[in-house]
């Protein structure tokens, strides 16, 4: 039988990062999905998760699982509550990031496709984070090279 996992009593691990804490987990790792990444997070009152950004390779779901957040987003911020759902697209659009504001923790899912080279575009910082097999660095976009710059 396959394993069934509930979201709302699903032990999440404390991640610091840059400042910020926030508790989450890989679903998707963590029961041998290949195609799609499915992860939980819960955000204490007054925490963010991730900086403000946008995938050029994945596609990304949001799901309130309970409490509720705001949703920083290309057309500006709303909150969502338990049972909201949104898609965020590949490219400029799809740029996001979650906070709560609220007195109470809140949880929410985000599945997503899944691809081994990930790029994101943090527009705040001008940064690009890229991560692939045996790679990770974080850009800055200040500076734009011509094809050849920089080779021999």
């Amino acid at each position: 039988m396959t394993e069934i996992v509930n979201l709302l009593e699903l032990d999440l691990r404390e991640h610091r990062d840059e400042g910020r804490r926030f508790h989450s987990r890989s679903v998707s790792r963590d029961y041998g999905a290949g195609k799609t990444g499915f992860s939980v997070y819960e955000l204490a009152p007054g925490e963010s998760a991730w900086p403000y950004h946008y995938e050029l390779s994945e596609e990304e779901w949001l799901f309130v699982i309970a409490g509720e957040i705001v949703l920083r987003t290309p057309a500006g911020e709303a909150t969502l509550r338990a049972g909201d759902v949104t898609c965020f697209p590949i490219g400029p659009e799809g740029a996001h990031q979650m906070r709560n504001e609220s007195q109470a923790a809140a949880r929410f899912a985000m599945p997503s496709s899944r691809s081994e080279v990930y790029v994101a575009i943090r527009p705040d910082s001008n940064t690009a984070y890229v991560e692939g097999p045996g790679f990770f660095q974080i850009v800055p976009l200040d500076e734009s090279l011509d094809y050849w710059d920089r080779e021999p």
